[in-house]
């Protein structure tokens, strides 16, 4: 069966202990065996910090792909894809409500895999609690260059969007509510495989939250959402797990997230 591993994380950016936590990714990466990883707050200084999400891949053997969305510290904080097959193509689009400071970006990428290819997407939305209405504007958007996209297998978005699943703005992509009178529909692969379980991927238990403590803790803001399965078996989510969830044995934490894994198929039973 063609299991497409996929794995997403936010890297938090900079933030010490930096030479641990970029240590702690590489070896998770290496164990988890990822096909295509999805990073948010990647960060790059020229003359300062190498590129994370090129360090990472060189360490891992994987290809990537960056995509920058704000400046920072003389450099850039963006997204980026990593893959173990070839990237056959890939884009970026600015999503609404961009400003200097916080321009959201959708990147997405066309990977090989088995006989064919599969696009991934990768994302991160507006922060604030009170930009609720910034996150519908901004995964309209995102529906909307993923349904451009022609394709006769899954695909397949992740990242940080901010976001409790009770939210309109994620139960606009559930298809539980409808947004500018649009609907749509994609599976959320924790929810489909851990009904009611919370799965809070930014948590209180992960002492780097503190830093942003104003922003509520427990929440569950990542995800990994596929488009709808086929009755054929495609889209299937067969597999969603957390990653990087414990502390390495100097209890250092890869991120202030917690990552999630999951594995989809692809092609037909």
């Amino acid at each position: 069966m063609n299991l497409l591993r996929c794995l997403t994380l936010n890297l938090w950016g900079a933030e010490p202990p930096l030479e641990a936590r970029m240590a702690a990714i590489a070896k998770g990466l290496r164990e988890l065996l990822p096909d295509v990883v999805a990073l948010q707050e990647v960060r790059e200084v020229p003359g300062q910090l190498a590129n994370q999400a090129e360090t990472l891949a060189g360490e891992a053997g994987l290809h990537h792909v960056f995509a920058p969305a704000v400046p920072f510290g003389g450099g850039h904080e963006g997204l980026a894809i990593l893959a173990r097959d070839e990237i056959l193509e890939h884009a970026d689009r600015e999503l609404p409500h961009a400003r200097p400071d916080e321009r959201r970006v959708l990147l997405s990428a066309r990977i090989r895999h088995g006989g064919g290819s599969v696009w991934v997407h990768t994302t991160h939305l507006n922060y604030r609690l009170t930009h609720g209405k910034q996150r519908e504007d901004q995964v309209q958007a995102v529906e909307a260059s993923i349904a451009g996209r022609t394709t006769d297998r899954p695909q397949i978005l992740m990242g940080d969007f901010n976001a409790r699943p009770e939210s309109d703005e994620i139960r606009w992509l559930r298809g539980q509510v409808t947004l500018g009178g649009r609907r749509t529909y994609f599976q959320d692969a924790w929810e489909r495989l851990h009904p009611g379980d919370p799965g809070w991927t930014w948590a209180r238990s992960n002492p780097y939250t503190a830093k942003l403590a104003f922003l509520e803790p427990d929440r569950r803001i990542d995800y990994v959402f596929v488009t709808p399965m086929r009755g054929d078996g495609r889209g299937t989510v067969h597999s969603c797990s957390m990653a990087f969830r414990q502390p390495t044995a100097e209890q250092v934490f890869a991120s202030d997230h917690f990552g999630l894994l999951a594995e989809i198929q692809i092609e037909p039973s």
